[in-house]
């Protein structure tokens, strides 16, 4: 049976780019009687820049709350919280002996998130892959679904795992490959021109899956465009090939045929078309938002599903983490 592990930060409620990048492919592997999915909420890696306890706890709730409406099924997948699993920052600190400065610095977002937060540089972000890679070949994954702004991070892991196994002259971690659906891996754009949604693109960017209807139509009608097309055929400027792009995930194919003849043909209205994309984004998510919301008042429903997945991850953990405590001679009587 092959292990998947992967796990969301807890710094902000999650989106349609979220879902189509990430939940969706959770509950897919799920699905898979071949497959062991571990999947987490990594509140320990929001820490590096999130210090707000209370919304800390609501956020952990919330993404809870989120995996299970998106359909991710806590029969089929261990879910639970990082900071349940004492194994990973046991093993983070063990693996911390075979980091090394110079490479951690190199890291691309290490580099980016210093520019961020230049008042806040720790060494928890300093040694973000590290803990990252505990979380993986604690439980000896093989797979790990990551998106293109942690392959990096997942070649550290591989590193890591490939070093441990050298120095003891030991072949104990698999060394975990990427994983993505292939061409079947959806991006989801953001609303103000850019080619990615995202948390930090600023609230205006995303779609939140609890997001309201009437929060929805205001967010489309505010989305970036143009003038309109000037030449029947022309091609599509970014902000407008994000509308389709969204539309292309909520509508139904006719509609967006409609809309693209009607761009070939420079009839194309905006106002018809976010109109049209509103209503079909808020007929998708409306089913997810009154799932999300439902769970969020059934507190008692979400500490047992963590409680059970804390319990099963730590089981894994624990076996792990005693083998490499032997490995590295750490049992002296």
């Amino acid at each position: 049976m092959e292990i998947v592990v992967s796990g969301t930060r807890p710094t902000g409620i999650l989106h349609l780019g979220n879902y189509y990048g990430a939940v969706r492919n959770y509950v897919r592997l799920g699905d898979d009687p071949n497959v062991r999915g571990y999947f987490f909420i990594a509140d320990y890696h929001s820490l590096t820049t999130h210090n707000n306890p209370e919304e800390l706890k609501l956020l952990v709730k919330q993404t809870i709350a989120t995996y299970l409406a998106c359909g991710l099924d806590p029969e089929k997948v261990v879910i639970y919280v990082q900071s349940d699993v004492p194994e990973i920052p046991e093993l983070y600190l063990l693996l911390n002996m075979l980091a090394y400065k110079g490479e951690l610095e190199k890291v691309a977002t290490f580099k980016e998130k210093i520019k961020i937060h230049n008042e806040n540089i720790n060494a928890g972000l300093l040694t973000y892959p590290v803990l990252m890679a505990a979380d993986i070949i604690v439980h000896r994954a093989h797979k790990v679904p990551v998106g293109k702004d942690q392959e990096q991070h997942l070649e550290m892991t591989r590193n890591f795992a490939k070093r441990f196994n050298s120095r003891y002259d030991i072949d104990f971690f698999p060394e975990p490959i990427a994983y993505n659906f292939g061409d079947e891996l959806v991006k989801v754009p953001g609303l103000d021109g850019s080619t990615k949604m995202s948390k930090t693109g600023g609230e205006t960017n995303a779609i939140f899956l609890n997001e309201e209807p009437d929060a929805i139509l205001k967010k489309i009608k505010r989305a970036k465009t143009d003038a309109g097309p000037s030449e029947p055929n022309s091609e599509k400027p970014q902000e407008i090939q994000n509308l389709f792009a969204l539309m292309q995930i909520v509508s139904k194919p006719d509609t967006v045929s409609f809309y693209d003849q009607a761009w070939n043909t420079c009839t194309i209205r905006y106002g018809d078309m976010k109109k049209q994309l509103a209503e079909d984004m808020i007929t998708y998510l409306t089913p997810i938002r009154e799932k999300i919301n439902e769970l969020i008042r059934d507190e008692a429903y979400l500490g047992r599903i963590v409680k059970r997945g804390g319990e099963a991850a730590r089981e894994s953990a624990q076996k792990t983490v005693s083998e490499v405590r032997k490995i590295m001679g750490i049992n002296y009587f």
